[in-house]
């Protein structure tokens, strides 16, 4: 189930009565005042109040709400899609240039996967920190998915295939994670970030990655030394998939068939309902195939198609200027008189030129790493802009519905980001690697806390030229870190206890506390449990 699922059941549940208030206490809601009032009372408060402007996203999603459309229409308007299709387009470049710097498999793990696989929560937090009336959400998107994945989704890999885990790494982790956990209370106590704990924030991760790198020396050097210093030659086998007579494509045929998003094979096995739902992303998909360059290095060409390949010299910058910070270099002037895209159309069409003219259709050439690179870069651009389209989405949808920041933030941004992991490490762990799939659990997470807040602050001080601002949103603030403070605390002393050994009980242990946990919040949201 996506974000939207969720969202669509927390309308039915909530729009019957609370569509109409503030939910961050700077809106009046008397009878004709605020946002309480009749349509065009609401929709002229809007657009007078600095805290209903929305800069950083294409659309002004509460004028959309409270000017456009009318109050019975205003739960129709909310639709949200957390996780943009990126896996397709960003992981498979992130593993070409993992290996084209000839990184090992620990780095690239802690580095070009972990930022591969939390790429929606980073750049969502970014979006969110980068303004202090909003931080709201990052703090219980980031703490949220924490809790999350450190008790539903390693919860379920324990009831999936109990095992025993590796000692020295699940220490290593829930320790890392417990300094960034607390370290990060210790922001939200003082509401305010300096430069310098910011980078010191960004250190802590690089401190982590050289310790998994450390360890994983130390280890393969004990296991080298066990074994005597026998080298294994791996046999690499001839692929199967290998041509038997040779076929060239032409150039119009290899264009037409690299914007094809749909394999006809398995159109004709998949039920129609999936047919519905590929008809529906194919534009999208056709869009981002046209757009984002990508390189495989598991193909044996590496993804090389020179007709396509040379138009991503045109279309990948063009884009870029489009939508990066919501479009606000799109319409700058060179000197007044020369837009800055037109000149990156025509350098895109000077280079597309050089690399059609330069190159064949039947082998790569020898900077072809380099698209790799250009489709990062145009994939985290792709993912920055629709994290600040859905920071604005919940903003409206707290103003709407009546709902904290943190609140959202842990529900429907949490649960959207985070509901892959737990599908995708339940089947890791049923295909039996149950100690990859905890691996993952703890890893990733430390790496979208501390670069999420660490380059969000890092944006918020560029953008005000000030030390970083958290705003806080009551006692569900305090809550947030204390739970998953806990749960890493008492994961710390019951696993030792157990010999490393994570068993159903644990696994039902953990589900039963992040239901607590949200019952508790939820609780607190609704005033029920108060100061």
């Amino acid at each position: 189930m996506s974000a939207s699922g969720f969202l669509a059941l927390l309308l039915v549940l909530l729009s019957s009565g609370r569509l109409l208030a503030s939910g961050t206490g700077n809106f009046s809601t008397q009878p004709g005042v605020g946002l309480a009032g009749p349509t065009s009372l609401r929709c002229a408060f809007v657009k007078r109040t600095p805290d209903c402007s929305m800069e950083d996203g294409f659309i002004n999603y509460l004028r959309l709400a409270f000017c456009l459309l009318p109050p019975n229409l205003t739960p129709l308007s909310i639709t949200l899609c957390v996780r943009p299709v990126h896996a397709s387009v960003f992981c498979p470049n992130l593993s070409a240039i993992s290996s084209t710097l000839h990184c090992s498999h620990n780095v690239a793990g802690v580095t070009f996967l972990a930022l591969g696989n939390g790429a929606p929560d980073i750049f969502s937090a970014m979006a969110a920190i980068s303004h202090p009336h909003t931080a709201g959400l990052a703090v219980g998107a980031l703490f949220g998915a924490g809790i999350f994945v450190t008790t539903v989704v390693a919860g379920s890999v324990a009831l999936v295939k109990p095992f025993a885990v590796a000692s020295r790494p699940f220490l290593r982790d829930v320790i890392f994670y417990m300094i960034a956990v607390f370290w990060t209370f210790d922001i939200l106590y003082r509401g305010t970030i300096t430069m310098g704990e910011t980078l010191g924030y960004l250190f802590l991760y690089v401190v982590y990655v050289l310790t998994v790198v450390i360890s994983s020396f130390i280890y393969n050097w004990q296991k080298n030394s066990a074994t005597n210093g026998i080298q294994h030659v791996p046999h690499i086998p001839e692929s199967e998939y290998r041509p038997l007579l040779p076929y060239s494509e032409s150039t119009s045929e290899i264009l037409l068939s690299s914007l094809n998003p749909v394999d006809n094979r398995k159109w004709r096995r998949k039920p129609w309902t999936w047919k519905v739902v590929k008809v529906v992303k194919t534009p999208l998909e056709v869009l981002l195939l046209l757009c984002v360059p990508v390189v495989d290095p598991d193909k044996e060409d590496r993804n090389w198609r020179r007709p396509l390949n040379s138009l991503h010299m045109i279309t990948a910058p063009l884009l870029c200027v489009l939508i990066f910070q919501s479009g606000a270099y799109g319409g700058v002037m060179i000197q007044g008189e020369f837009p800055v895209w037109l000149l990156i159309l025509l350098l895109g069409m000077f280079l597309a030129a050089i690399v059609f003219c330069t190159t064949t259709n039947d082998h790569p050439p020898k900077y072809h790493p380099l698209f790799a690179f250009l489709g990062f870069v145009v994939s985290a651009v792709l993912i920055s802009a629709t994290a600040s389209e859905v920071v604005s989405l919940l903003h409206m949808l707290g103003v709407v519905l009546s709902l904290s920041n943190t609140v959202l933030g842990l529900t429907l941004l949490a649960w959207g980001n985070s509901i892959g992991d737990l599908f995708s490490d339940i089947t890791i762990a049923r295909q039996g690697y149950p100690r990859m799939a905890i691996a993952a659990c703890f890893g990733g997470i430390i790496f979208n806390m501390l670069f999420g807040v660490g380059l969000g602050c890092l944006m918020q001080m560029y953008e005000t030229h000030s030390s970083a601002q958290f705003e806080s949103e009551g006692l569900l603030t305090w809550i947030l870190p204390g739970a998953l403070g806990l749960s890493l605390v008492l994961s710390f002393l019951i696993v030792p206890l157990t010999q490393f050994h994570l068993g159903r009980s644990y696994g039902v242990f953990l589900l039963v506390f992040y239901c607590i946990f949200l019952l508790i919040a939820l609780l607190t949201e609704f005033r029920i449990i108060h100061t």
